[in-house]
This record gives C-alpha cells, sequence and structure tokens, in this order.
C-alpha cells in the first residue's frame, strides 16, 4: 500500500441531534446534559445492529462533513496556544474522522436513542463498536498539556472557531 491510497467509505447511517451549530455544541459527550439523539442506521446494514441493546455505551465513528479544513497547528478549546492536531480533539483534521463514547438508551428496529452526544444534526454515521471497559478503559494515564487546564477552566461548549 502506497502513502497516496486513498481509501473510500460508505455512511451505515446518520445521526440525527439536537445540536445544529458549532456554538453551544458541548465539546465532548459528558457535558451533553440530557440531550437526546437518534442513529438511524440504513436498512442494508440493520442486521448488524443484533444484541446492541445489550451495551450500555457505544463508539459512533463518524465523519466531521462540515470541516473543509485542516491545519497541523491549531489553538484548540480550552487553550490560546497552538498544538499539534494530533494532541486535540479537533473536528479539522488532515481525515475529518470523529470518534464519540455515546450511551445507548434503547434500539428500536433500525433506530438508536442515545444520550451523552456531541455531534451535529444530520452527520453521517461509517461505523458502531461496542465500549468495553476492561479493554478501554486506562488507569495510568498523561493528558499532555490539558492536564492544567481541566484543572482551571469550566469552559465545556463549543465556539465558532472551526466552522
Amino acid at each position: 500500500m502506497s502513502l497516496k491510497t486513498k481509501f473510500i467509505f460508505k455512511p451505515i447511517g446518520i445521526i440525527h441531534s439536537p445540536y445544529k451549530e458549532p456554538s453551544g455544541t458541548p465539546i465532548q459527550t459528558i457535558y451533553s446534559d440530557n440531550a437526546i439523539a437518534t442513529v438511524e442506521i440504513f436498512d442494508e446494514f440493520t442486521e448488524g445492529l443484533d444484541d446492541i441493546e445489550k451495551f450500555s455505551h457505544i463508539y459512533l465513528i463518524y465523519v466531521f462533513d462540515r470541516s473543509h479544513r485542516f491545519e497541523l497547528k491549531i489553538k484548540p478549546f480550552l487553550d490560546n496556544k497552538t498544538h499539534g492536531v494530533f494532541t486535540t480533539r479537533a473536528p479539522n483534521r488532515p481525515n475529518p474522522i470523529g470518534l464519540s463514547i455515546v450511551r445507548l438508551i434503547n434500539r428500536k428496529k433500525n433506530i438508536l436513542t442515545i444520550k451523552e452526544i456531541d455531534i451535529f444534526d444530520k452527520t453521517p454515521l461509517l461505523d458502531i463498536k461496542p465500549f468495553i471497559p476492561f479493554w478501554d478503559n486506562r488507569m495510568k494515564v498523561k493528558t499532555g498539556w490539558l492536564t492544567e487546564k481541566m484543572k482551571k477552566t469550566k469552559k465545556y461548549f463549543s465556539d465558532n472557531r472551526f466552522k
């Protein structure tokens, strides 16, 4: 495989969310209060949802479809200093792929009802994976430049810096 290989992804569904624009959107799922959203899985992929209702949390992997540019150095939320894009969760990335852990409330056929969402309305969904705490949680972690910022700030909602 060469470094110039291109990948083509086909959405498996669409995320329906109360968040229509960057301003006021939570910057992470744990700050979304009690917002309810739905994930509509396209009919041809519905069978892949079998047993998903047995999980409390799932990863949603999606496209930042409204992100049309990227910079390798950015000023992220929670800081006014620039950092490398790969040390942030900013949406403007070389490959505009998003990842969120959300709480699964229920499933009715091809519709998942979820909470703890930080995703815009009508976002294309690429994949779903179950959140497994024994594999996904880590005890000894470093959080880089965010360590001190998280101690001092209460700003948890997006501004308009990533339009």
